[in-house]
């Protein structure tokens, strides 16, 4: 087994999903600015600054669902399981088979909306779980399908 940069891409809706759950994180740092009192009045804040802030907000939440998208991946093969995250810092790693201790299928408010489900792949690791975000409803059940099926004809303690 190689450490190496897995071949599945996340489902492209995942970057919609991910647009969204940014701007709502914004929200409320929006909010605290809007309603801030006291010596700093944001009413009376230049537009210069405006821009500013809402600029950096709009960049934020236009540019790291785009770029999460093209460095999270995924693979399975039938020893392992492959993947690849992050959006500032990346991170690759490998649950073998005869490790693989539990296959959770999760699908969140947000991610039903984009018809998204979210795969965890749970191992004695001290890491803790793999997960595969952003994978279509059906697919994301194939693989929890297939993953427990490989992982129960692979001998090994998974401890």
């Amino acid at each position: 087994m190689d450490l190496r940069p897995p071949s599945e891409r996340v489902d492209p809706r995942a970057r919609w999903m991910w647009t969204c759950t940014e701007a709502l994180r914004c929200l409320p740092l929006l909010a605290v600015l809007v309603l801030a009192g006291g010596p700093w009045n944001w009413f009376d804040a230049p537009p210069w600054l405006w821009a500013f802030v809402l600029g950096l907000m709009l960049a934020y939440v236009a540019l790291v669902p785009q770029w999460r998208y093209l460095v999270h991946r995924w693979e399975v093969t039938e020893t392992a399981v492959y993947t690849q995250t992050g959006w500032w810092a990346r991170e690759r790693r490998i649950a073998p088979m005869s490790r693989v201790q539990t296959v959770d299928h999760r699908e969140g408010a947000v991610a039903r909306l984009f018809g998204l489900a979210t795969v965890r792949v749970t191992t004695a690791s001290a890491a803790g779980a793999l997960t595969i975000e952003g994978l279509g409803q059906a697919r994301a059940l194939d693989i929890v399908d297939e993953l427990t099926r490989m992982a129960d004809s692979v001998a090994g303690d998974a401890t």
